[in-house]
């Protein structure tokens, strides 16, 4: 019997090794070989990577099926054989095409308006990150992450709870780098600022991220000082499919996402759905959190000239968070030590939670007038609603914090319920010792058109002309989010009248309502103006701007001219603090431009120079116009003066691309406010100041000098090896003198003095960073990836000052392991995982700070938590596994 098995067994193993065909062929690039590359046969487990000269073999019992070509930066190519049982096919050269970073899936999306940079043939400092990559290494991060690895770009933390980042683009922080959705602005009409708790649902609906550094090829008016990142989000998908997956991380992280696609049908209508959930406790204490995240794209393609998309996507959340405090604080409490929460009847309670629901709707017309004109256009609004916590009012000496270093939210309570007054009411600040946690709302309505005319004028000439109209209202007001035992609050205050001055007429009012701080119910409902408390107030800011490029290119030589001109107004409404007659600031018009210019040449093949410049004249935000929150018209701001020169090179080949990159931005007539608090008998100038009063810091006339060089590359030695790595070296500093205004909260001058800045340190964001990663195929469908970083240069956010505090030097150390299963003959079923540990090495030189009392006032901003007084710390090792089901 044994040998009848034996023999039995024998003669299958015989049968299938001669019943193997053969697929063979030359995988190239149009001109050189790709080494490495993948061919398989669709829906079987028989593939072969291409050798040195392109050439590759697949041994297959496969007799006629579809041969799957891909490669790293290279569209994926298809192709159909038909093979004889125990035949050779020889598919011959397969010539990829570069991938131009388009989205293979999409069925529309406003191509003349992205505004990426392949649209442009003369190039800039750019790197792109594609949908697989962000699905890889976000884990529980905000989308800003996937960026770390980008030359002149630093990430980091700032409330240490989620979606708590930022990021700085060249030394440039987010009020001075332009973000993008799909091409339209999303920076802060009032400041510039980003708020990425806003976007936490970016990482589930991107298909790509592109960080163009300096000038970039946006055509619009907008605050790309430091460089324009723009996120392109999925659409309509063209093929029938979806996939669900679930992801668990450290700190009871957990996430589960479902989407669909039904693909586009015979009359050219498609839908695409997505909805995430996520929650966690946050790696530091108290920084509990939770949100979704939705997506509907719906396209239509009507016929060969136009094609449509709506989207609509939001990321309701809240979390809350960790703000600043000293090194001292975290040396006593420990390193996940947060001071903003505690518990109340033993119940968890934070003190400063974040919640925020941004929806964001667009409709994309793309109409191909003929072979030679193109026009994009899309109609886009967004309405957010939400705010930020904390406490308000006047805490008693009985609700001091216990010793485990948490708020005392059972004394607060019992001393807000033994206030005499019987209707239960405190001002916050009297003898009554009173505070109840207030929400600082900040909601708008942002809608908005961009239009741009493509035209090809000869075969080597291309205009672009177009238009970006933006109207934004935003209202801004304090409301009670919980009473904390009072039934009721009032406010006092002395109403301000003609010039901003005292009216000597005083206004009261009492609040009895409060509202949950949690985005679902504060986008359904806003409490009434009778019940703000603190400060009610609004602006409307409209923008119209006009632009143009011109671009010539040749096969080796391209040059481009490029220029916009816009109009900003803004006019301020404040309810609370004025007379009624008073409430409406005078209107400001402001007018700018900008204008840029570059070419490029491409010699021997693989090698190509660039050259680009630019100028722009930027109206300052809306914050700047008017003083310290108030309708009074700063007469010292004028626009920002902005200019940039580059220069660049690249090297190409088969094996490895690199680039280096020069830059130089000069950023002149700068104006920055800031506030603070002072102490009892404090003298500014001639006066002497209470214990509390504010006094308002504005600087007018900052100019900075930001230069450096940037080296990036991507490499693939060996088949199963990519290799990635990044320099830059920059010198970011303050020029020349400033002009430094002291104010009162009545607007009076208390100082003004000139204050020599020339030399010191911009800080905030490295200036030096380098490094490494790479993945390596272990075998077929199984990897493993690491990403190595270094930060030095890195200086404490004091603002424009002469002698800045160094900050120690660091790296980090992110990986990963990515597996994906086939289960099935379709191309998109697969099961996929990943786990991610990130941030492994994390030194912290505790000893260079404490022993340096010079930090002592500034706040520094260091891995994902803001300290002050003495120094600051660290986050420490994160993980997260992620399961991805495609069908």
């Amino acid at each position: 019997m044994k040998n009848w098995l034996l023999t039995g067994l024998l003669f299958m193993v015989v049968s299938t090794a001669f019943s193997q065909s053969k697929i063979i062929g030359v995988i190239t690039d149009g001109s050189n070989s790709l080494p490495g590359a993948n061919a398989a046969v669709k829906g079987s487990a028989d593939a072969g990577s291409s050798d040195f000269d392109g050439k590759f073999t697949i041994s297959t019992s496969v007799l006629a099926g579809q041969v799957v070509v891909s490669y790293l930066g290279y569209e994926t190519k298809t192709i159909p054989f038909s093979v004889t049982s125990g035949g050779t096919i020889d598919l011959g050269t397969i010539a990829l095409n570069a991938d131009s970073n388009t989205l293979e899936e999409i069925v529309v999306m406003g191509k003349g308006i992205i505004d990426l940079a392949k649209d442009r043939k003369t190039p800039i400092a750019v790197s792109t990150i594609k949908a697989t990559e962000i699905q890889a290494k976000i884990g529980t991060s905000d989308i800003t992450q996937t960026m770390v690895n980008t030359p002149s770009v630093y990430v980091a933390g700032q409330a240490g709870g989620y979606g708590d980042s930022r990021i700085s683009v060249r030394g440039f922080a987010q009020d001075n780098t332009a973000f993008l959705l799909n091409g339209q602005p999303i920076n802060g009409m009032e400041d510039g600022k980003m708020y990425w708790s806003n976007w936490s649902g970016m990482s589930d609906i991107a298909n790509a991220v592109q960080i163009q550094r300096g000038l970039g090829s946006s055509k619009l008016a907008i605050s790309s000082v430091g460089g324009t990142v723009n996120f392109i989000t999925k659409a309509t998908d063209k093929n029938e499919g979806g996939f669900v997956s679930l992801g668990v991380a450290n700190d009871n992280f957990f996430k589960s996402t479902v989407a669909y696609n039904t693909g586009m049908s015979k009359s050219g209508w498609g839908t695409s759905v997505m909805l995430s959930h996520w929650q966690g406790d946050g790696y530091n204490d108290g920084t509990k959190g939770e949100g979704q995240t939705y997506f509907i794209s719906v396209g239509y393609k009507a016929n060969d000239k136009h094609s449509f998309n709506f989207l609509l996507t939001g990321a309701p959340q809240w979390h809350d968070q960790n703000f600043t405090k000293s090194i001292d604080s975290y040396l006593k409490y420990g390193r996940k030590y947060n001071n903003n929460w505690g518990t109340q009847d033993g119940q968890y309670k934070s003190e400063r939670t974040n919640y925020y629901h941004k929806p964001v709707a667009n409709l994309n017309w793309d109409y191909d007038i003929s072979d030679k004109t193109q026009l994009s256009t899309v109609l886009y609004g967004s309405w957010g609603r939400g705010g930020g916590t904390g406490s308000y009012g006047t805490k008693p000496a009985s609700a001091a914090t216990p010793a485990g270093g948490q708020v005392n939210f059972d004394a607060l309570y019992a001393s807000n319920q033994a206030i005499v007054d019987g209707a239960g009411r405190g001002d916050g600040r009297s003898t009554n010792q009173a505070a109840v946690i207030r929400s600082s709302v900040n909601n708008h309505a942002w809608y908005g058109a961009v239009s741009n005319l493509k035209n090809q004028l000869t075969d080597n000439l291309s205009l672009n002309v177009g238009l970006d109209l933006r109207s934004y209202k935003g209202t801004h007001f304090r409301q009670v989010s919980d009473f904390m035992g009072l039934s009721s609050w009032t406010d006092t205050r002395e109403l301000k009248g003609n010039n901003d001055l005292g009216s000597g007429t005083s206004a009261s009012t009492t609040v009895t309502e409060s509202a949950k701080a949690r985005p679902w119910p504060a986008t359904f409902k806003t409490l009434g103006q009778d019940q703000r408390i603190d400060y009610d107030y609004g602006e409307t800011i409209s923008y119209g701007g006009v632009f143009s490029q011109l671009e010539y290119s040749t096969e080796s030589f391209s040059a481009f001219f490029q220029g916009s001109l816009s109009n900003q107004s803004h006019q301020r409404t404040d309810r609370f603090d004025y007379l009624s007659e008073f409430q409406k600031s005078d209107k400001v018009n402001n007018v700018g431009y900008n204008v840029k210019a570059g070419t490029s040449y491409k010699f021997a093949e693989n090698h190509a120079i660039y050259a680009n410049a630019g100028y722009y004249n930027r109206q300052p935000y809306h914050d700047n116009v008017y003083l310290n929150f108030t309708n009074a018209v700063n007469p010292l701001t004028e626009n920002e003066k902005i200019l940039g020169l580059e220069a660049g090179y690249t090297f190409t080949s088969k094996l490895i691309t690199a680039s280096l990159n020069a830059y130089r931005t000069s950023w002149k007539d700068r104006v920055t406010t800031t506030s603070n608090t002072a102490t009892q008998g404090q003298i500014v100038g001639s006066t002497v100041l209470n214990a509390g009063d504010l006094i308002f810091t504005t600087n007018e006339g900052v100019s900075q000098l930001h230069q450096g060089l940037e080296l990036d590359l991507v490499a693939k030695p060996i088949a199963k090896l990519d290799v990635t790595g990044f320099v830059s070296v920059g010198n970011y500093e303050y020029q020349g003198e400033s002009r430094t205004t002291k104010r009162d909260e009545s607007l009076q001058t208390l100082d003004v003095a000139v204050v020599d800045v020339d030399g010191g340190k911009v800080g905030d964001a490295a200036q030096v960073t380098y490094g490494l990663g790479f993945k390596y195929e272990i075998v077929k469908n199984l990897s493993v990836d690491s990403d190595w970083r270094y930060y030095d240069k890195l200086y404490a956010n004091a603002g424009a000052v002469k002698s800045n505090i160094k900050l120690p030097n660091y790296d980090l150390l992110d990986a990963g392991v990515s597996y994906k299963l086939f289960i099935g003959k379709a191309k998109h079923d697969s099961v996929g995982f990943r786990v991610n540990v990130n941030n492994v090495f994390d030194e912290v030189y505790l000893s260079e700070l404490t022993s340096n009392t010079a930090v002592t006032g500034t706040s520094v901003n260091y891995r994902g938590v803001n300290t002050a007084n003495n120094g600051f710390f660290g986050l420490g090792r994160t993980w997260n596994f992620s399961l991805r089901y495609n069908f």
